[in-house]
């Protein structure tokens, strides 16, 4: 009933994500959203951002950004990481997934999408083909729009945990 929102991979942080190992296994695009995906919700970049794109620059990845948020925000962010970017995405839609996935000349055979919302983030990446890793929120303050849908994201979850561990359990 809810596998069309559970997400590929779910993971603590996206600062774990082995990307080399995305790479090998043939992976040569990574889209992010931002806000409490890479920073707490408005903050700029921080030094543990900027490090991870220029580990991906050096992997060999190429990177886009794609945001719900207007441009002034997703630029602030963007401003020393210099990676491509899409503002007001109105994810899940895919079209900001597919033009994502032009800017960084890749498909969706061969692109990543973190994300830290399920009803935005990860149906919407679902939605276009692509696989999706879901991260933690990284700070509880949240608009209330959002802390809304994170109760239904916990019903959501409940039954996805439960799906893993009788998966592991076979």
């Amino acid at each position: 009933m809810f596998d069309m929102f559970f997400p590929d991979e779910y993971v603590a942080s996206t600062y774990i994500i082995p990307f080399e190992k995305l790479y090998e296994e043939g992976y040569r695009g990574v889209i992010f959203d931002i806000d409490n995906t890479l920073v707490p919700h408005g903050a700029p970049a921080d030094t543990r951002a900027k490090e991870l794109f220029a580990r991906l620059t050096t992997i060999g990845f190429a990177s886009c950004l794609i945001s719900n948020n207007q441009e002034p925000r997703v630029r602030m962010f963007n401003e020393e990481i210099g990676t491509n970017y899409i503002f007001n995405a109105h994810k899940p839609a895919r079209t900001s997934y597919i033009r994502a996935m032009e800017l960084m000349e890749t498909d969706r055979s061969n692109t990543v999408f973190v994300g830290d919302q399920l009803f935005t983030d990860v149906w919407g990446a679902k939605r276009t083909g692509i696989r999706n890793i879901l991260v933690r929120p990284m700070y509880p303050k949240e608009e209330i729009q959002i802390v809304l849908k994170r109760y239904l994201e916990r019903i959501v979850l409940y039954f996805y945990k439960r799906k893993q561990r009788k998966t592991r359990g076979r």
